[in-house]
């Protein structure tokens, strides 16, 4: 079910058609906004509340359900009780801000958050690129993880490679210094590595430098396609570089009538695949002695912590990434849901291939039980596909409770740098260069809030609180809209949470949802909405005193 356009209530709208999770299909790096996500980087919480106040009264006009989806999941409430309650509930004087959201994941050495949120892979796409030192910066100073995507060194053109083993990669070291800067030991910097990474030796090359310091992740796929990585180069040199590398270059730049199309201008541009991973004829059997030995490689390189990120496969594949994760000791199982955000992936397969989210999570956590009631431990988890929002956050941490730890979010985490990029670009016209500013005047969206940044980033003075006023000379704008955002859907979450009487995270359970019909109750195994409590209901209507 496609998203509304406009939200009258919270005076939000989408430029373009919105998706379920309520961004816009096509999201622009210069967009002058304004949807929620991007109204939230510069409000933050102020955002949770109908606009206008004292003039307006507000009534809901969003609820489903019909169809499958997260929209199809009701959040439940408590009317009494306090699950990990703070000492305030003992008075009658708890708040919900006293809601604790710190999470963690991991086997053994533990990766502790601030936020159960973090950034989904963010690789060698161009926009990743140009906006990453906003978007590292802010998710270290709001303590979540982020995800270094596959191929960053591949494309690097100013690596150095000896006997096909990469040496250097200046991309790599400014990927992980944005991060590492405002890191404090909240969070993570995790690095992910595909086939192509493995052949030119990138774990060998992060293991020599920062084998302490990140986190590594195995790459199965993702949820906006099933086939490898993409980008697209409109530099026939660079395209030469690539395929030299041994990427598939597409359409292929060293034929002689493709060059020639490209000075008539006739092609524009080259497509730049990876390897297919798991090609050869064996079956799951062969695929799960490959990956035991890959972590074994990893582990004996000296990396502490790896995790895995897998696709909107079938059940199958969801199955084997369940139960490898337990059995290597992995510290994240990552599972992203069809319809997935990129940077750059084949349309038509985006729209049509795979396991839509909420199915797939829904699989996921069964499986994990599966795994639990044989006595062994499921790895911890992370959900993906389409969250932007505290709801559906909420629902599905509670989906994959007890095993779900995070919810790892990719374009909702971008918005922050493009938006905080493009005032930082008006408001310090000196490093526009720099930080990849659009805009040359702020839009009126923006003005309206003020003419400083101190005026319009409500989280200005938070983050300046958290890493000194010295700081703030150098901090990207982008990360202080990181903050706000975070800052926003983290208040929302703590709402819903003290709604449900739920003050920790690993209090949520799966009865803190319900199905809106029955079809979403039968696919998901949650309950449907009037059966959750019923029996104790009707305890109460015959008790008698």
């Amino acid at each position: 079910m496609t998203a509304t356009k406009s939200n009258d209530a919270l005076g939000v709208s989408n430029r373009g058609n919105p998706a379920e999770s309520g961004l816009c299909t096509l999201c622009q790096s210069d967009c002058a906004g304004r949807c929620e996500v991007w109204l939230s980087c510069l409000k933050g919480r102020e955002l949770l509340y109908p606009r206008d106040f004292g003039t307006v009264t507000a009534g809901a006009g969003n609820i489903r359900s019909q169809g499958i989806s997260y929209d199809t999941v009701r959040i439940m409430g408590s009317l009494y009780g306090a699950a990990d309650a703070p000492p305030s509930a003992a008075k009658g004087d708890a708040l919900f801000t006293e809601v604790d959201l710190t999470a963690e994941f991991g086997r053994e050495a533990k990766t502790r958050c601030r936020l159960p949120f973090m950034a989904g892979a963010l690789g060698s796409t161009f926009i990743a690129a140009k906006y990453w030192d906003a978007m590292a910066a802010g998710c270290a100073v709001c303590g979540v993880p982020i995800v270094i995507g596959e191929n960053v060194v591949g494309v690097d053109r100013q690596s150095i490679m000896a006997n096909g083993r990469i040496e250097k990669s200046p991309e790599m070291e400014r990927r992980l210094a944005s991060y590492l800067r405002y890191f404090d030991g909240r969070g993570a910097a995790i690095v992910q590595l595909n086939v192509e990474d493995a052949r030119n030796g990138v774990a060998e090359y992060l293991a020599r430098n920062w084998q302490d310091k990140v986190v590594v992740e195995l790459k199965w796929g993702q949820g906006a396609k099933d086939i490898g990585g993409e980008i697209q180069v409109r530099d026939i040199g660079y395209a030469d570089f690539l395929k030299a590398r041994g990427y598939l270059v597409d359409p292929d730049c060293s034929k002689a009538e493709v060059r020639e199309a490209f000075q008539a201008g006739s092609v524009e541009g080259f497509a730049r695949h990876s390897r297919l991973g798991y090609t050869d004829l064996g079956g799951w059997e062969a695929v799960r002695e490959n990956f035991l030995s890959a972590v074994k490689d990893l582990r004996s390189l000296g990396f502490r912590r790896v995790s895995l990120k897998t696709g909107a496969y079938g059940m199958e594949a969801l199955a084997l990434a369940v139960r490898l994760a337990s059995e290597a000791g992995l510290d994240l199982l990552t599972i992203d849901g069809a319809g997935g955000g990129t940077g750059m992936s084949p349309w038509d397969m985006m729209e049509h291939w795979g396991v839509p989210p909420l199915l797939l999570h829904a699989k996921a956590r069964e499986y994990a039980a599966i795994l639990a009631e044989d006595g062994r431990s499921p790895c911890d988890m992370s959900f993906a596909g389409g969250f932007a929002k505290s709801s559906s956050i909420f629902k599905g941490l509670a989906l994959g409770a007890p095993y779900a730890k995070m919810i790892c979010m990719g374009r909702a985490m971008m918005i922050p740098g493009f938006l905080g990029s493009n005032i930082e670009g008006v408001l310090r016209p000196e490093n526009k260069a720099k930080v990849n500013g659009n805009w040359t005047k702020l839009p009126k969206s923006v003005a309206d809030r003020g003419e400083s940044a101190e005026a319009i980033f409500a989280a200005w003075h938070d983050v300046k609180n958290r890493v000194g006023a010295d700081a703030m000379k150098d901090m990207p704008f982008g990360a202080v809209a990181m903050w706000g955002m975070l800052d926003k859907l983290g208040a929302g979450l703590q709402q819903l949470m003290a709604g449900q009487r739920k003050f920790s995270l690993r209090s949520l359970e799966r009865a803190d949802i319900a199905a809106a019909n029955r079809e979403t109750a039968r696919e998901t195994g949650l309950s449907f909405i009037t059966e959750i409590g019923d029996e104790r209901a009707k305890e109460i209507l015959r008790k008698r005193f």
